[in-house]
């Protein structure tokens, strides 16, 4: 139980800082880009921020609803990726926290401020101000289509990644064991093992 709790309060501080430093780099890259560019490229931006967002939802759910038996055939006909496939599922806890809670939740709020500046812009390039009552429509108008955008993104993969889990993981397995052989990036090193359900909603299709 002990050693459970620090592997925890480890893997915890570890995503914090982690999850500090992308959110740093996400809003300072998005932020430079806008500055630069007029309201219409900068809701492009918005929404390919929303599309992490969503695609990195999906991953992580994938994770979390994949079963491992199958993973093992693939891994005993020597099917790339498969081996990473199955420390994926085996570490789906971590996996989905940093797909789910790390990215998603940047891309979230990243794409809320790319939005507010979006918004000026756009104010400014009619010659009103922040003050002005074009500034409250368009602010509400615009935050809200992001909101509806990521709701429902999110919706849609959230079905992909149920009904398509082996799948989606192993491509992810593919992209890690690519990582391996071309830059020796090892993602998952330990052997955690865990006991996982044979039925669910998982087969490839």
């Amino acid at each position: 139980m002990k050693l459970g709790l620090n592997d925890s309060l480890k893997w915890s501080l570890f995503i914090s800082v982690v999850t500090l430093i992308l959110s740093i780099i996400f809003t300072v890259v998005s932020t430079s880009i806008l500055a630069g560019v007029s309201w219409a490229i900068g809701m492009i931006v918005v929404f390919i921020i929303i599309i992490i967002g969503v695609f990195f939802d999906m991953l992580g759910l994938a994770a979390a609803s994949a079963n491992e038996k199958p993973f093992h055939s693939m891994a005993s006909e020597r099917l790339n990726g498969a081996k990473q496939a199955i420390k994926i599922v085996r570490n789906a806890d971590k996996f989905s926290n940093f797909c789910n809670d790390v990215i998603g939740d940047i891309s979230g709020i990243v794409s809320g401020t790319a939005t507010a500046i979006v918004v000026i812009q756009l104010v400014y390039s009619f010659g009103e101000t922040e003050n002005s009552n074009l500034y409250t429509i368009l602010s509400v108008l615009f935050t809200s289509i992001v909101a509806a955008l990521t709701v429902g993104g999110k919706a849609v993969g959230k079905t992909i990644a149920i009904n398509n889990s082996t799948k989606i993981i192993l491509y992810v397995g593919k992209f890690f064991s690519f990582l391996e052989k071309n830059f020796n990036m090892t993602i998952y090193n330990g052997n955690k093992k865990m006991k996982r359900k044979a039925g669910g909603k998982n087969g490839a299709k």
